[in-house]
């Protein structure tokens, strides 16, 4: 082959093979993201012709402000060349075979060689409210593994009743609080509405609050894990939902009652108006447990008042069972006298008072002392004759009704590296003296602790109550109650007076206490005449509690250090007696 026509050959295969990389470029572009470094001209071909200075190089693709856009005319003459050996790759555009890609930064590219770079990554409202909901007080939660739940045959009554008022969509109150003693099972209730109306898919939400999890302690993540519940159970409404929070991305640090407006009233309505949801047949449940273990007075009170205005007062479908230790926000809220603003609107239920579990208490115990019993390796606790009806009935009087106490005892009872018959003989015989270190209400006294601490920080706190000792004050009103001075009983209301209190002043002392005492009116002389109010006590074993050492730890005041007290305070009410009342009371002094 002559040397000129070889060397036009080469440069035609030469030139070829650049155009087919070039191609290739293209294709590979497609599929790869856009740097933003990326190199300007027909380098990024593979050419190594440097084209001449222009005034709008392509790099200013990647700085183009938002919404903006780059002529096709400006793009094309950036891959100009002057070289005719090129074969026309002159006019070849890094984006001519590009079609309707996606790069990093939302630089969204069509057939027309239009670049527009979007505002930015929207907002995706429904994982934000997911970081902010609180799955640990979900009813089925892993972290709630294995909660309290009733036995089968106890509480029936109570469930039932229960559970008749929820699936009543047409009574006209729509909101059911159940308070009631410390340990008196609530959140055992609260765990078995919560699986029969999930079984029955009529569960819209559950909140467990618990004062030991500082995800579910505070009022902060209960709207938003109402919301995400609700949600869950239509598409529509969770899209609404999530709308919402993309509107307002800080609707998460405002108030609850802005919260509950627009992540559940607003939403819901506007579905239900759409015709997109059925009202009648959407999961109406909304079961929050635990109320008194939300930290801060104001904050259940917030809560409280929530549930009124947003719930209540709009013509929603939602059923709410709320449950809780008699505390002072919601006694405020229920109370008769003076009327709070939710005793007209709630089916109250005093669960204490109105259910005597008795019976229930004692069916727990023989059932599971004998399940434990058939799986011990321990031959005395297979036998028939264990337990005995005695224990049992031991166990039935201390616990006053307090399933707590009952299932303290099981906990105690059912470990397995020990012999059941042996642990259920300590606690029923079971006494702080002697040297004794087992603890086993151990789980019961943390209760009392927690609720004892909290009552004693918040009564100190008061400016008026500044220098009085709570718990030597309490102390004092139990041994009164249990006639501990000169063998007399005096009203607690009159016993006030005696240790330097106000009138009626145990009612403000006690306020915190509710879960664990209540007071009640008493006939003094049998007469009819002089009745008189007294402090009394839910359970025996909180008065055990606080005459042992052992068990009240640090909360723990001496007998000795109360009679001095009380001593001083009757020698001051002596010196001074026109300070004091007169009659049956100063008699009582001397």
């Amino acid at each position: 082959m002559p040397p000129e026509l070889k060397k036009r050959s080469v440069k035609s295969i030469v030139g070829n093979f650049g155009s087919l990389f070039s191609a290739s470029k293209v294709h590979l572009r497609d599929e790869q993201e856009i740097p933003h470094d990326l190199p300007v001209g027909e380098e990024v071909l593979g050419h190594a012709h440097t084209p001449p200075p222009i005034e709008e190089p392509e790099a200013s693709i990647m700085s183009t402000p938002a919404n903006s856009r780059v002529d096709s005319s400006t793009s094309a003459s950036a891959h100009s060349s002057s070289s005719p050996v090129e074969h026309n790759t002159a006019s070849t555009s890094m984006f001519a075979n590009a079609q309707r890609f996606h790069v990093e930064n939302m630089v969204n590219i069509g057939s027309s060689q239009h670049v527009q770079i979007s505002e930015g990554k929207r907002i995706d409202g429904w994982k934000m409210l997911l970081k902010n909901m609180a799955s640990n007080a979900l009813h089925d939660s892993r972290a709630r593994f294995d909660p309290p739940k009733c036995d089968e045959d106890t509480r029936v009554e109570v469930t039932n009743e229960l559970m008749d008022w929820i699936q009543d969509r047409d009574a006209p109150q729509r909101l059911l609080c159940m308070t009631g003693a410390a340990g008196a099972g609530k959140s055992a209730l609260q765990q078995t509405i919560s699986e029969r109306c999930s079984g029955s898919n009529i569960l819209g939400s559950a909140f467990f609050f618990s004062a030991g999890d500082p995800t579910r302690n505070n009022s902060t993540h209960i709207v938003p894990t109402i919301a995400c519940q609700l949600g869950l159970h239509n598409v529509v409404l969770q899209d609404a939902i999530a709308k919402a929070v993309e509107k307002d991305p800080l609707i998460f640090d405002k108030k609850i009652k802005t919260q509950m407006d627009t992540l559940v009233v607003a939403p819901f309505q506007r579905v239900c108006t759409s015709g997109q949801l059925d009202r009648n047949t959407f999961p109406h449940a909304i079961l929050i447990d635990g109320l008194d273990e939300c930290s801060g007075e104001e904050n259940q009170a917030e809560l409280l008042s929530t549930i009124k205005h947003c719930l209540l007062d709009n013509d929603l479908p939602f059923r709410v069972f709320l449950a809780s230790r008699p505390e002072l926000a919601i006694r405020s809220a229920l109370d008769s006298e003076p009327e709070g603003y939710l005793y007209q609107l709630a089916y109250h239920i005093k669960l204490s008072d109105e259910y005597d579990a008795t019976a229930d208490i004692r069916r727990y115990l023989w059932r599971r002392l004998r399940d434990i019993g058939s799986r011990s390796r321990d031959r005395r606790a297979r036998s028939h004759l264990w337990p005995t009806e005695e224990g049992i009935e031991r166990l039935v009087t201390a616990a006053s009704g307090q399933f707590i106490y009952a299932a303290t005892v099981i906990k105690y009872v059912s470990e397995p590296r020990s012999f059941p018959v042996d642990r259920l003989q300590t606690v029923v015989n079971w006494t702080p003296e002697a040297g004794q270190q087992t603890r086993p209400f151990e789980q019961l006294d943390i209760l009392y602790r927690n609720i004892l601490s909290t009552a004693k920080e918040l009564y100190e706190a008061v400016a008026t109550n500044q220098g009085r000792d709570f718990l030597v004050l309490f102390r004092a009103h139990q041994a009164n109650v249990h006639h501990l001075y000169s063998g007399m009983w005096c009203g607690a209301f009159d016993f006030d007076e005696i240790i330097g209190l106000g009138e009626g002043a145990c009612e403000v002392l006690c306020s915190d206490l509710h879960s664990l005492v209540f007071f009640e009116l008493k006939n003094w002389n049998g007469d009819g005449a002089s009745v008189r109010r007294e402090l009394c006590f839910y359970h025996q074993s909180f008065s055990e509690f606080l005459d042992s050492e052992f068990r009240a730890q640090r909360l723990f005041v001496s007998e000795t250090r109360v009679r001095k007290y009380v001593t001083g305070s009757c020698l001051q009410k002596i010196l001074e007696p026109e300070k004091f009342l007169t009659g049956s009371l100063f008699s009582f002094v001397q």
